[in-house]
């Protein structure tokens, strides 16, 4: 609302007007003491959030279209409220009680989706297209996958920049910063949403940044020159980067491709907070940065605005005073944020869920494929699914860089940080969750492996490839004759589909030559798929090997691990850690 508007009855915040009735359980229009009193209910139109009965959103009737009954959205005048209906026919209806969803619909992405349940709830047409106006999108230039899909795995790649845009932020960052990769989270989504992995990034870490091809901010394309052992936070911002160069750096570091991207800058920590009336954080001891102009006691602390920035960009006073240590500030704040955000004070305020709405969309830059509000609800409804118990915090495992004399950046630890990389992969929880596959299931999968094996030599077997790199059917087939003895293989080409996992089908008499390829392949019992047998190209009968996208070289192991590895420090989204 402007402040001119303040002034008016007209002007009354619409989501403080409505009420719920307990008699009805549904929320009643409570209009200004001007106005005539009618205790008109009105029934929330069907959300794209689940959970429990919420008001209308302000200038919407049934199903989100305009309704001259409903109050006006900020910045219209309100009609008056229709005539009741009988009261009759709605005393009939009884109380629903249903067990709330909403805190399934957590915002828990740092921040940065902290609007998404509040695009979801607030339905009406004229105030999404508003908040669709809001949305600053830019091109992803083909870099990610092309958006994330619902019966997938997610990975999210988070962006906050020192880019001092906006007022009150001069103490802050370089003076001349164009905006690099100061903070950087790659979000990743297990597939089935029981858990989460947000692995930071270090901005002093040395990487080599490649080419990218990038839409210019005048609309030009423009390909950029990579860069080799460079600090990872110039793949933004430095020589025209933009934040798609950061995602392909995120590729070419970890193998993981991002499936979205979001870009945050100063003034997104400290209205976001604002919003939410501010996040709780601990401190194990005094800190008086004047870098960061963060001066807070030891204990518990209620953190907002120009304080919550201070407290993410805080580092000589903690820890070791580098990077790594302000990583381990980040996460805290990003776990405070997120519970604070699925408390009840927050879900259940319409007046404070409009207003993240309103700050949320204005705070952040998307890629363009999440350039709209139905798009970022959906993604929220994804995210939405996530226990916080099972959100994980860590850092990709790094060394103090041994070419420095006085350490300032960080080399990849080329010991653990590939297993690190190849768990997101495979989708393995860093927590200890209880998968939703059924015993039986893993089971029958597991007693595939079990029984009686062929001799090598015994094995007849076609090699398809079914989605991996161009030579890997005839790289597997010169391993599995020279190397195994395997003699009775052959190279049949290109299969009829991409698969996403390699699959070994056979028929119920050629199972074990099946559990000794399968054994000599690293193959888990769910790869294989007892069927048909086929015949090869001496008319013979052979088992089939179809070799899928997550193939990695002959005699590489396709077994997928169930532990992730262990790592320096991970903390979970649920837990309150006191920063030292």
């Amino acid at each position: 609302m402007d402040a001119q508007g303040r002034g008016r009855a007209d002007n009354i915040d619409p989501a403080d007007q409505w009420v719920l009735n307990p008699n009805t359980g549904e929320y009643e229009l409570r209009l200004t003491p001007s106005a005539p009193q009618s205790a008109q209910a009105a029934q929330s139109p069907q959300s794209a959030v689940p959970g429990p009965r919420r008001p209308a959103a302000p200038g919407t009737g049934p199903g989100g279209t305009r309704d001259a009954a409903s109050p006006e959205i900020p910045g219209q005048r309100r009609r008056r409220a229709e005539p009741e209906p009988p009261a009759g026919r709605r005393s009939r209806r009884q109380p629903v009680q249903k067990k709330s969803k909403a805190k399934k619909v957590l915002l828990w992405t740092g921040g940065t989706m902290a609007f998404v349940l509040v695009a979801a709830s607030a339905a009406g047409y004229l105030y999404i297209k508003h908040l669709n106006d809001n949305i600053t999108s830019v091109s992803d230039d083909g870099a990610s996958t092309g958006g994330f899909s619902k019966d997938k795995a997610i990975n999210l790649l988070i962006i906050g920049t020192d880019k001092r845009t906006g007022s009150g932020n001069e103490g802050y960052g370089d003076a001349g910063s164009v905006g690099h990769a100061d903070t950087t989270i790659l979000l990743h989504i297990a597939k089935d949403r029981s858990n989460a992995t947000a692995l930071s990034i270090p901005r002093d870490l040395i990487v080599d940044v490649p080419d990218c091809q990038t839409e210019q901010s005048d609309g030009s394309e423009k390909v950029i020159a990579g860069t080799e052992n460079v600090r990872f936070n110039t793949s933004l911002g430095q020589d025209g980067r933009t934040a798609s160069c950061t995602v392909r750096t995120v590729t070419e570091l970890t193998g993981i491709q991002a499936d979205n991207f979001m870009v945050a800058d100063f003034n997104a920590v400290k209205t976001l907070t604002d919003a939410v009336g501010g996040v709780e954080v601990c401190l194990a001891k005094d800190i008086d940065d004047s870098d960061s102009h963060l001066k807070l006691s030891k204990g518990t602390h209620n953190i907002s605005g120009e304080t919550a920035l201070a407290f993410v960009r805080t580092r000589h006073s903690v820890g070791f005073g580098g990077d790594l240590s302000r990583i381990q500030l980040q996460q805290q704040f990003l776990s405070a944020l997120m519970r604070k955000l699925s408390s009840n004070s927050t879900l259940t305020s319409p007046t404070k869920l409009l207003k993240l709405a309103e700050v949320g969309t204005k705070a952040l830059t998307v890629d363009s494929q999440l350039d709209s509000i139905g798009k970022l609800k959906d993604l929220g409804l994804e995210l939405g699914k996530l226990n916080p118990k099972n959100l994980t915090f860590t850092t990709i495992p790094v060394l103090d860089n041994p070419a420095e004399k006085v350490k300032a950046t960080v080399v990849l630890n080329d010991t653990k940080a590939p297993a690190v990389f190849q768990a997101i992969k495979d989708d393995v929880s860093f927590t200890a969750v209880k998968k939703k596959q059924a015993q039986a299931s893993k089971d029958a999968a597991a007693a595939r492996l079990e029984g009686s094996k062929s001799a090598a030599s015994e094995v007849r077997v076609r090699i398809l490839n079914g989605g991996a790199q161009a030579g890997s059917a005839q790289e597997t087939l010169n391993w599995l004759q020279n190397d195994e003895g395997v003699l009775k293989s052959e190279n049949a080409g290109n299969a009829d589909a991409e698969l996403s996992r390699t699959t070994l089908e056979y028929a119920p008499d050629q199972a074990d030559q099946a559990r000794e390829l399968a054994s000599l392949m690293g193959l888990s019992g769910s790869a294989m798929k007892p069927g048909k047998s086929v015949v090869n190209s001496q008319g013979l009968p052979a088992i089939t090997l179809t070799l899928g996208k997550d193939f990695q070289g002959a005699g590489v192991s396709l077994t997928t691990p169930t532990k992730a590895p262990d790592v320096d420090s991970k903390t979970t989204a649920d837990k309150v850690t006191c920063a030292k």
